[in-house]
């Protein structure tokens, strides 16, 4: 795997800072839709960046260790809401449908065949993950192949920019011990209710990622760490994101699991940071810790905590907005307009 190039483009940079600065407006009054226009026009090599055809990949799998009840659904949930994607149900099929967004749904290993239809990419590697307390939850072959398969659907797709999101009933649990391991963090700190687990039952699912941390004490390099926590939706997400950043599309990252994707990545290929936009910090405990560790800054803080990449198309239009901004506000030169006087004191 080749490096990432690094985009700072300092030259570009300053670019961008000047068309800003020179807008009709009080310097830096725009606060961080500004650096939020920024990041975009590096990523995209441009001082007049425009999204093209945004795409929102969901990507759904089944995880063998739900079946030890670390979730408050059943794993049948996890091919129910795909079909909820597809017949435009969802909140992030709402959403996508608003904000006219591509919507791509991967069946990436749900125990459950579905039958062949538009927006529907079916990349099963096997009927979900294994139980990761008994094994690894994929084999290298097995997490290999999801991370290609990541890669080829993003290939298809048109547009400048990936949206994230995902599916898969356990999947908290297996981003918790991703983060756990990647970051050094103890997995109590970054474990929490997903789907609604109370107290009690919280506690519980902590001590089982104990166990399954400790089974896998030696998988501590990114790729070991995913096969043996799974799960083959995060492993197909870090393929796209990977992907995505080779082609310097932007990339708008949504909540936990999402982002679990974004670490695994981000400790792969570092410079997959600069490509990324973070939409949210969610309500689920490790979240926080997660961005932390990547020194991210999310857009929102709305307290969600749904997943599907339904974050990311909230926060979608503020991306847009941004470049518009950049594009089309007027320069005060252009439009006639005097700039405030640096040496006259400012009258109040």
């Amino acid at each position: 795997m080749n490096p990432l190039t690094d985009i700072t483009q300092p030259d570009l940079a300053q670019a961008l800072q000047r068309a800003l600065d020179n807008k009709t407006k009080p310097m830096g009054s725009l606060g961080r839709l500004e650096a939020l226009a920024q990041r975009i026009g590096l990523i995209l090599g441009t001082e007049r960046p425009e999204l093209r055809a945004p795409q929102m990949l969901v990507c759904a799998a089944d995880h063998g260790l739900a079946a030890r009840g670390v979730s408050a659904f059943p794993s049948d949930v996890t091919w129910q809401m795909v079909e909820n994607f597809l017949a435009g149900g969802a909140a992030v099929s709402v959403l996508a449908r608003q904000h006219g967004i591509g919507l791509n749904v991967v069946d990436c290993g749900v125990r459950h065949d579905f039958a062949a239809r538009e927006g529907l990419f079916i990349r099963k590697v096997a009927p979900g993950t294994a139980d990761a307390l008994e094994g690894p939850a994929m084999s290298a072959a097995q997490c290999a192949q999801a991370i290609d398969n990541g890669r080829e659907v993003l290939r298809g797709l048109p547009g400048n920019a990936l949206l994230l999101g995902e599916m898969g009933i356990g999947n908290t649990s297996a981003a918790s011990m991703l983060l756990a391991r990647l970051a050094g963090l103890d997995v109590a700190d970054v474990t929490g209710a997903g789907t609604g687990l109370d107290a009690a039952a919280v506690q519980r699912k902590i001590g089982i990622l104990r166990e399954v941390l400790a089974r896998h004490a030696e998988a501590t390099a990114p790729l070991d760490a995913l096969a043996a926590f799974g799960g083959f939706e995060i492993a197909t997400l870090t393929g796209a994101v990977l992907q995505a950043a080779e082609e310097r599309r932007v990339i708008l990252v949504d909540g936990f699991i999402a982002t679990a994707a974004v670490l695994v990545a981000a400790h792969l290929q570092p410079n997959v940071l600069q490509r990324c936009v973070f939409a949210h910090c969610s309500g689920e405990r490790g979240h926080a810790l997660m961005l932390a560790h990547l020194k991210a800054v999310p857009l929102l803080d709305l307290g969600l905590r749904l997943g599907e990449g339904s974050g990311a198309a909230l926060a979608w239009p503020l991306l847009v907005s941004a470049c518009a901004l950049l594009r089309e506000m007027a320069s005060f030169e252009s439009a006639g307009v005097s700039r405030q006087d640096e040496t006259t004191p400012a009258r109040h």
